[in-house]
């Protein structure tokens, strides 16, 4: 995994990380593994495993480090041979998923953190699920605020953990300017990666 670079996508919901993803996916080619859709991938299949993960999101909980860890690392080990870099979306939420994340799979890279105001986001999301034919249980507002609450108090402590390899932008301004900055970021990590396997040489 040394010259492949993970990278973590941290910010609430309804920050733009999803679109950002997008954008670094078309320019780069990386992996986007969101742990949202791997977690609601597992319920839409039916299995018990997803009967009880739904349980759980649906009361605005978070779900266990341990499943969430097995889906990502499962996925990564898929790609892996084929992957120029992986955007881990949505993890780690908590500190110890941080350490357990690296411990387990890898050392991310780089984190990249998108900053928006609780009310940006709550408008957000529930233009996102006025606008949505798929109707999902925990957009309303009280459970997203709930769902914010808990993000806040736990990304405070990610932020400071990883400070040296954390990038904070503002996300509340134009989809292309954020991804400048992005970019930036991005190709300083690649560099850093070539370099090192130069180096190895």
């Amino acid at each position: 995994m040394a010259d492949i670079p993970i990278i973590w996508i941290l910010g609430g919901p309804g920050c733009g990380k999803g679109t950002q993803c997008a954008k670094i996916v078309e320019k780069y080619g990386f992996t986007h593994l969101s742990s949202g859709d791997l977690l609601r991938n597992e319920v839409a299949s039916g299995s018990d495993k997803g009967r009880q993960l739904q349980a759980v999101m649906a009361s605005g909980g978070l779900v266990s480090n341990d499943e969430v860890l097995s889906l990502l690392n499962d996925a990564i080990a898929r790609a892996k041979g084929s992957s120029k870099g992986f955007l881990i979306d949505g993890y780690p939420r908590q500190k110890n998923q941080g350490i357990e994340f690296e411990a387990r799979i890898a050392p991310a890279d780089l984190a990249l953190y998108f900053e928006c105001s609780e009310d940006t986001m709550v408008q957000r999301i529930m233009a996102r699920a006025a606008a949505s034919s798929v109707k999902r249980d925990d957009d309303n507002e009280k459970t997203i605020r709930a769902r914010l609450l808990t993000f806040k108090q736990n990304t405070n402590a990610i932020l400071e953990l990883y400070e040296p390899k954390t990038l904070t932008i503002n996300a509340e301004r134009d989809v292309d300017d954020i991804f400048l900055e992005v970019v930036q970021a991005i190709d300083c990590v690649l560099k850093k990666k070539q370099q090192n396997a130069a180096a190895q040489c």
